[in-house]
């Protein structure tokens, strides 16, 4: 893989760009473009936009399919930048110079977007040496294991990288166990604090609280305590690797392993959570900067015609650059008018709502508010309104075999909104939790499905159990509801089985 600095005019460019995009408002890490050709995109983008990665044979299946999409026709990568201080872009070295502007541009907008949006604030801005760090401390463990024992690992742990709790980095899930006696109230005043007392004056304590009452309160408290010590974990937890790096019987080497899946895992995750805010993000201001500032008379055809491209949406296509860019727009053009608060949501007159405009100006401001605080689930939750979606035709649609056209099913804004919030939330992935880590004090794992709306497809559930199985060394459980019945999936090592739950079967430590 060769990657080289770029030309003297593309760095005049970006240097131009960047004092462009200061200037009206952005502020981004400092960011380094690389020239590279075809080939060398595809490989950085196989290896999720970074130049060194850990070897695995996926890397190389994601890269063959890139080529061929290439290749055929089917798709073209133009740009990557990786979220890191300072950020890291790559050009594509045959692309023409209104492409490499549009890119330039497009980069900058992604660079501030890292910088400031909340989602992003706790990841690792130093990835591209912890990505080099992980492929280093892969390779030692294959020059000590053997190739195959560490791919054949690495292949029990990749389809189990969305059991994180992508939250957690922002809230403490669960009260550390090694707390100080000074940080933490005696086991015995805890106890004390939860005996039920009432009100009383002194001389009718007795009658109304009397001591064989509070000391047998006090006992089952110190005996539900002690069975308490023994479960783990201490609550439903959804960060399944974590557990299972601290407590699975890994060896040192399996444990290093999964716990750079669980890292990088973390590290994508925000990109996850913000795609149509990001990619919206970018292509409202490349789109801004090159039609104010930045293109010639000379480049504006092909610029329409590339960016155009990029923001096509087809009927019943999610498009995250065309919803994004059009979002922030539809935000920058409410808030300078004051179409938003009670008194325009009351007003029934349409007329009067279409000519409304309080002249407030305040549109920039809230843009660049949006970017810093919102989500993909929260930016759509808040901001997408009916007149929204009947501009753009967000229905849902069918294709009619009797005309071979696809035509609208449904118009209800609520239900396009609420499929649209569950297609984001989590990003369509189930909610697994780890349940009891001691299932029947026999050591097994009982993990549970949150049920969202949506049964588990089960060929999946069973697979991916099996790879949790074999990290966890002891039976392995899964509950879901399925059709509307508790079933609980098994798998022992050898076995799998599948079962109703029933009153007699024991219950696992915690529900979610």
């Amino acid at each position: 893989m060769s990657l080289h600095r770029i030309r003297p005019d593309l760095a005049r460019h970006a240097q131009e760009i960047a004092e462009i995009a200061k200037r009206a408002g952005l502020d981004f890490f400092e960011t380094r473009f690389e020239l590279v050709d075809f080939d060398t995109m595809q490989q950085i983008a196989a290896y999720g936009g970074f130049p060194q990665r850990y070897p695995h044979w996926r890397f190389g299946m994601e890269y063959e399919k890139l080529r061929k999409q290439h290749v055929y026709g089917l798709g073209k990568i133009y740009e990557m930048v990786i979220n890191n201080d300072p950020c890291y872009a790559y050009l594509v070295e045959d692309n023409s110079v209104t492409d490499q502007k549009l890119v330039m541009a497009h980069v900058y907008a992604h660079c501030d977007f890292f910088k400031h949006n909340y989602w992003f604030s706790k990841t690792n801005r130093k990835m591209m040496d912890e990505m080099a760090n992980h492929a280093t401390r892969v390779r030692r463990h294959i020059d000590r294991q053997g190739y195959e024992d560490v791919e054949r690992f690495i292949d029990t742990c990749y389809p189990l990288d969305n059991l994180i709790d992508p939250h957690s980095a922002f809230m403490q899930r669960e009260a550390k166990r090694d707390e100080t006696p000074s940080q933490t109230m005696s086991k015995e005043r805890e106890i004390e604090k939860d005996v039920v007392r009432f009100k009383a004056k002194p001389y009718l304590e007795s009658w109304i609280n009397p001591p064989h009452r509070a000391e047998k309160q006090r006992q089952e408290l110190m005996s539900q305590k002690k069975k308490e010590k023994h479960v783990l974990p201490r609550q439903p937890l959804r960060d399944v690797l974590g557990f299972l790096i601290e407590h699975a019987p890994l060896e040192d080497w399996e444990a290093d392993i999964l716990s750079i899946i669980r890292e990088e895992a973390y590290y994508y995750a925000p990109q996850g959570q913000t795609k149509i805010m990001n990619e919206g993000w970018a292509t409202f201001w490349h789109s801004r900067l090159m039609t104010r500032h930045i293109l010639t008379d000379d480049e504006i055809i092909t610029y329409a015609d590339h960016h155009s491209g990029t923001v096509a949406m087809g009927p019943g296509q999610i498009n995250p650059y065309k919803i994004g860019v059009e979002l922030f727009r539809d935000i920058e053009e409410r808030w300078n008018k004051g179409r938003f608060g009670k008194e325009y949501d009351e007003c029934k007159d349409m007329e009067a709502k279409r000519r409304w405009d309080r002249k407030l100006g305040m549109g920039m401001e809230k843009v660049f508010e949006v970017r810093s605080i919102h989500n993909d689930v929260t930016f759509i939750d808040e901001f997408l309104t009916p007149e929204f979606v009947d501009r753009f035709k967000m229905y849902h649609y069918r294709f009619d075999p009797s005309t071979r056209r696809m035509v609208v099913v449904n118009r209800d804004f609520n239900k396009i909104k609420a499929q649209l919030l569950f297609m984001l939330t989590n990003h369509a992935q189930p909610y697994i939790y780890v349940v009891d880590g001691n299932y029947s004090n026999r050591g097994e794992l009982y993990l549970a499905h949150k049920h969202t709306g949506v049964d588990l497809d089960i060929k999946y559930a069973v697979e991916t159990l099996k790879d949790v199985q074999r990290i966890w060394r002891r039976p392995t459980h899964l509950q879901a509801l399925i059709n509307d019945e508790m079933v609980l999936f098994s798998f022992d090592g050898e076995q799998s089985q599948q079962q109703k739950i029933h009153a007699d079967m024991p219950a696992p430590a915690h529900g979610v």
